[in-house]
Parts: C-alpha cells; sequence; structure tokens
C-alpha cells in the first residue's frame, strides 16, 4: 500500500478508525466502526461527511472556454450560467463515455470535478485539445450529504441556506475560500465543498464535531448512489457505453440535437443522435431481484430460466438498507426492459427471477 496516494484527510481517517482500502489509486476509507448499514442509515437521516479529496478539480480559463468545452461533450456549456453547475460527459469517437462529471461556470472560467481513477487520463483529453487547462492540486474536496447537511453547513458558512440544487458559490471561511455546490450523489440534499489543502482538516473536524454529523466510507457511499439509481463509472458506464443506452438523454439538450443551434460537433455525435432519434440496442434498467440473494456486478442476465444465451448483465448489484432489499442495475435489449418484465440471473450456477423495476429505488430529495 505505500505505492497509494493519500489524501489531506488520511491522518483523520486513521484516528477515526477507518478500514482503509485501495481506491483508483488512493488509500481511502471504505467504512468506519459505525458500520455501512449505520453509516448508510445515518447519511439518510441526518448528515453524513464523504472524503472525495481522490476526485479531480480541474479549472478551465480563456475567452469561448465553454464552447471549446462543447467539442469534446454532448451537453449545453454555453447555456450555463454564472453560479450553476451541470452534469456531463466526454465521448470518444465511437459514442461511449470516457467519464462523467460535473461542470461549474464560476464567470471568469470553468471548474470540472471528473472521476479520481479518470482524472489523469481526463486532463491530459482536455490539454491535448484545448488550452487554458489548469489542474487544482492544493485542495481537498469533501461531500455533506443528507438532511441536515444545510444546517450543519450553515453553522459555519451561512449563506449556504440560499443556495438551490446545482447553485455553485465561492464563500469565506476564517479567511480561506471555500468552493461550494449544493449537490452530490447520493440522492439526498447536501453540499460539495472545495477547501485548501492547508484547511481542510480544520474545517472537517468541525463539521464532524456536531452531533448530526458522521464520517462515512466509500462502502456507504455506494449503497446511496445506488439507490438513487446513480451511474457508477467503470461499472454502469464506460468507453464501450454510450449516453443513450446508459439513459443519460436528459444531459444532452435540444440545443445539441438533431436540429438544435449547436446540433452535434461533439466525438461520436453520428451514433449518439442517431441512438437518440432511433433508439438504442441496449438499456440501462433498474433490477429487483425477487430472492434475498444480492445479484451483484457480472451477474449473468436471461430472458427465460432455461436459456442458453445471455441478452445483458448487472453492471451493479447489492443490498438496498433504506429499501430493505436486494437491488442492481443492468443492461438488456430495449423489448426486455419495461417495468414490470420478469426476467433471470444466474447466482452461482443457479437462475432465479428478476424484475424489471423503475428508479430511483427511493425517491431523491433533492433542494429545488
Amino acid at each position: 500500500m505505500t505505492d497509494l496516494k493519500r489524501t489531506p484527510l488520511y491522518d483523520l481517517h486513521r484516528e477515526m478508525g477507518a478500514k482503509l482500502v485501495p481506491f483508483a489509486g488512493y488509500e481511502m476509507p471504505v467504512q468506519y466502526p459505525m458500520g455501512v448499514m449505520g453509516e448508510h442509515q445515518h447519511t439518510r437521516s441526518k448528515a453524513g461527511l464523504f472524503d472525495v479529496s481522490h476526485m479531480g478539480q480541474v479549472i478551465l480559463r480563456g475567452e469561448g472556454a465553454a464552447e471549446a468545452l462543447e467539442t469534446l461533450v454532448p451537453v449545453d456549456v454555453v447555456g450555463l450560467k454564472p453560479g450553476r453547475q451541470r452534469y456531463a460527459m466526454f465521448t470518444n469517437e465511437g459514442g461511449g463515455i470516457l467519464d462523467d462529471f460535473m461542470v461549474a461556470n464560476r464567470g471568469d472560467h470553468l471548474l470540472l470535478v471528473v472521476n479520481a481513477a479518470c482524472k489523469d487520463a481526463d486532463i491530459a483529453h482536455l490539454q491535448k485539445h484545448l488550452s487554458g487547462v489548469e489542474p487544482v492540486t492544493d485542495r481537498a474536496l469533501i461531500a455533506l450529504q443528507g438532511p441536515q447537511a444545510e444546517e450543519a453547513l450553515a453553522r459555519l458558512v451561512s449563506s449556504v441556506t440560499d443556495l438551490k440544487f446545482m447553485d455553485f458559490v465561492s464563500a469565506e471561511w476564517n479567511g480561506a475560500e471555500l468552493w461550494i455546490s449544493r449537490s452530490g450523489y447520493t440522492g439526498e440534499d447536501g453540499f460539495e465543498v472545495s477547501i485548501p489543502e492547508l484547511r481542510a482538516e480544520e474545517f472537517t473536524r468541525l463539521l464532524l464535531e456536531m452531533d448530526e454529523v458522521m464520517p462515512i466510507g466509500l462502502g456507504a457511499r455506494d449503497s446511496l448512489r445506488l439507490e438513487a439509481g446513480l451511474c457508477l463509472y467503470g461499472n454502469d458506464i464506460g468507453p464501450e457505453i454510450t449516453p443513450i443506452e446508459a439513459g443519460l438523454n436528459w444531459a444532452i439538450p435540444k440545443v445539441r440535437r438533431t436540429g438544435g443551434d449547436r446540433e452535434g460537433g461533439f466525438p461520436g455525435a453520428a451514433r449518439i443522435l442517431d441512438e437518440l432519434a432511433n433508439g438504442a440496442s441496449r438499456k440501462r434498467v433498474g433490477l429487483r431481484p425477487e430472492s434475498r440473494a444480492p445479484m451483484r456486478d457480472g451477474t449473468p442476465l436471461f430472458a427465460h430460466e432455461a436459456d442458453a444465451d445471455p441478452i445483458g448483465a448487472v453492471t451493479s448489484g447489492g443490498f438496498g438498507p433504506s429499501v430493505g432489499m436486494p437491488i442492481s442495475m443492468g443492461y438488456v435489449p430495449p423489448q426486455l426492459a419495461t417495468a414490470g418484465t420478469q426476467i433471470w440471473g444466474e447466482v452461482r450456477g443457479k437462475r432465479l427471477p428478476v424484475q424489471i423495476t423503475p428508479m430511483p429505488f427511493r425517491p431523491s430529495t433533492y433542494r429545488k
């Protein structure tokens, strides 16, 4: 584990009794003494604090930065107003997803937050095609999620109560500049806060001293995002999966679609626009196993119990603590993607029934 990187909060994780594991090249907390189930339920009922400093933060400067970024993504960056952020994805020439990320308009520049495992490749991709690319290397990033997240964070930064979902602001705290968005990846209301590295532990400790805030590891982060029906890069989306197959049509606005003012112009546009018009050959769906056995990623899926050939596979799966049952996501042909359809998953050599179900598995509670 000596080759692994550490976030600015590493010592704090050790102090709090975290179980540390390798993740995306970092030594990260997978759980704390409360355990994954307790951490999950605490985030749903109060406020959970996540260290996401392993993720990449990248500034994009220069006149025309939004137009330039649109040559790499199928989303509307030009129309993103100052103080707002948006979900986006880099696509490749085949229409697949190189990474999904958040982009914020900060007035005189854009800020991207990209996935940890992809950040080096993302930065190289940006630098190859665009100018004004500045990786941020001196800041930590935390996420505070849950119904009491606003109450907790407002004790330190009172202005966060004014933010709506996907708002992005800079705020001053004891001489440190914080970059705060009202967003997250749990299906809960909450915030992501970028903090100067040298002040990160101080700020995080103040939050953890609050009764409603507990530290949360990667285990509960995964079960929370799964209940919210959110994709995990490398499992549910990747270079061989298009945004349309993944059910991310909503992220591609009319202005970038066929007939729009800025139609296409991004890698893989021909395939993606064709799939928008005519449909894709597979679709990401929610899955509810009818047994108590979770169907985890890699589980083959079959249209009928006795079929020899699979029709798809589970890409994420586990037990959903908030819904009290196993839940999964995976890809099936579009004709089988209707809610209520029964298919079969093979677990340890045994075929078990699983039902196509709507997502999210649990309603999200974003502050609109």
